[in-house]
């Protein structure tokens, strides 16, 4: 079910299509210091933004795993939505992350900055994180699971000729 209402989308700023939706997102995530590479999407269907609250919706059009980093697999429900704010997004909901055979559902995502680094840190619903330097997700470096086993493949196939 979806957790954008119908009074949520009439505060907000709604845009259609892959591009349009791709190009609003990564304008709003660098107005909130969060870093472009975040939150990559295929195939966005609707996106939109209620200003007054921050509250943020995508929707594309079927759930997907990507890779993002060898040993975790980042997975996108059909539905994304959470609350935007400087350097953080809170109340996230269809991001779940699966590492060591384990899938937990990623709640919270906040960029510090310090003095060596920034980095930004990945909250579950209990409690557990992961933080990362912010340099991985300067670029969209996300890979499909497909785009992952074509790679593989035509690497074995050079090895084998």
């Amino acid at each position: 079910m979806s957790q954008v209402t119908q009074e949520m989308k009439a505060k907000a700023e709604v845009y259609y299509g892959n591009e349009t939706c791709r190009e609003k997102f990564m304008l709003l995530l660098q107005e909130k210091g969060l870093p472009s590479g975040l939150l990559t999407l295929q195939d966005i269907q609707e996106c939109g933004y209620v200003k007054d609250t921050g509250f943020v919706w995508l929707r594309h059009k079927k759930k997907r795993d990507l890779y993002r980093f060898e040993d975790v697999v980042i997975s996108y429900d059909t539905e994304i939505t959470a609350y935007f704010r400087p350097n953080k997004i809170k109340n996230l909901t269809g991001v779940k992350a699966r590492e060591f055979m384990i899938w937990v559902t990623l709640t919270e995502i906040y960029v510090e900055e310090s003095p060596c680094a920034p980095s930004i840190t990945f909250k579950t619903l209990v409690g557990l994180s992961r933080s990362f330097p912010v340099s991985l997700f300067e670029g969209q470096t996300v890979m499909f699971q497909e785009e992952v086993k074509e790679l593989v493949e035509e690497a074995m196939d050079e090895e084998g000729k």
